[in-house]
């Protein structure tokens, strides 16, 4: 397998136009609640980091700037419970995807390997294990695949784009330690992880890999892929980085070094400011919740069903009283396209989500109000 396989692979957005143009051409305007991109400014505090770095003619670093990993290492020990991270153990990345899409080939798996990942997903993780010429397993059960030797790579993504479930320390753990014993690498995906809505995770935090109950006090074989986009509004950016066992680090970094793959120093500079204040991710946090509260209420209203979605940025909806992948989530699709509002189909993130909706936050207040107000039958 390999390239060769991609080559007719479709990116799954672009079989929305038809919809796109029917909720478009609703009267009072499409409300799009598809794709999760951030609408609302990029903080000032950004901004200003930002602007102050902007001289910047010499190369940045492929590792980063220290002050730049330091800020990393306290933000897990701050905000994700998680002491004690080396600074040398971050890489900074030019966004999530092009890591999550990238990791086995950096990790330089290829045939006769198994990449094991979330059923229900975001399908770069099947589409990265494919480019590398590995084999991709869809599977949330560790029975399925502990004891496998030929896995060398475990993908979690917790909380789920797009279910916005969050998995527990102790489903984390068994999952370490199914890996270890085989010696496979678990990557785990948290970049929604500043976004937890229900308890016991709004007030205790999401569990990360890293978290020394997860794994044992060592980060041997754990790496965390993380991303500014959600928590700060810097998608434009292409701020993330990934962190933990300093061997695996070490590693792309070295190869990251080859391919001249850096995050541009001005928006290092960026990132540290956003990951060293809380402020405005508290203040972000809040606007989501608002604009939450009102899709649930209203999804309800209009006889549909919200599944998970405990944190996260989008709305795991299917049609009340079916049972879950009972329905077609292309009729939910048609039927608020007639609505004027566009959403995600659940069959873009494996058969296991054809049941469901992916319904995004991040449209701007009045959008989200016009659409309560559709939904609700105004």
């Amino acid at each position: 397998m390999g390239l060769a396989d991609l080559s007719g692979l479709a990116y799954p957005w672009d079989t929305l136009g038809p919809y796109v143009e029917r909720a478009r051409s609703h009267p009072r305007g499409l409300v799009d609640l598809s794709i999760g991109t951030p609408v609302d400014p990029t903080p000032p505090v950004v901004r200003d980091a930002l602007a102050a770095a902007a001289d910047a003619p010499g190369y940045p670093t492929t590792h980063g700037t220290a002050a730049l990993r330091e800020a990393v290492s306290a933000w897990f020990a701050r905000r994700r419970g998680v002491p004690g991270l080396d600074p040398a153990a971050v890489l900074p990345t030019i966004g999530s995807k092009e890591l999550v899409g990238l990791l086995p080939s950096l990790l330089r798996l290829g045939p006769g390997d198994v990449v094991v990942h979330p059923r229900t997903a975001y399908p770069t993780y099947d589409v990265g294990a494919r480019l590398a010429g590995a084999t991709p397993l869809a599977s949330d059960d560790v029975e399925e695949w502990a004891g496998r030797d030929d896995v060398r790579l475990v993908w979690v993504n917790s909380p789920s784009n797009p279910t916005g479930q969050v998995l527990g320390r102790a489903h984390l753990a068994r999952v370490v330690e199914a890996a270890r014993r085989t010696g496979a690498v678990v990557a785990s995906d948290e970049c929604y992880a500043e976004l937890a809505w229900d308890e016991p995770y709004a007030s205790g935090g999401v569990p990360s890999v890293l978290d020394p109950a997860v794994s044992g006090g060592s980060h041997d074989g754990l790496l965390v892929a993380y991303s500014l986009s959600k928590q700060s509004n810097l998608a434009g950016y292409r701020a993330a980085f990934v962190a933990g066992d300093p061997r695996l680090v070490a590693d792309l970094l070295a190869t990251r070094k080859h391919l001249g793959m850096i995050v541009p120093a001005p928006v290092q500079a960026a990132m540290v400011a956003a990951l060293s204040d809380d402020a405005h991710v508290a203040a972000q946090r809040a606007v989501y919740a608002r604009r939450r509260a009102a899709l649930v209420g209203a999804l309800g209203a209009a006889g549909l069903a919200v599944d998970h979605s405990e944190a996260g940025l989008y709305l795991w909806t299917r049609r009340a009283g079916e049972r879950d992948g009972a329905a077609d989530c292309w009729d939910t699709v048609s039927a608020l396209a007639d609505l004027g509002i566009l959403v995600g189909p659940g069959a873009f993130y494996g058969a296991a989500g054809a049941g469901h909706v992916r319904v995004a936050l991040t449209a701007p207040d009045e959008r989200v109000q016009e659409a309560v107000a559709r939904l609700s039958g105004g």
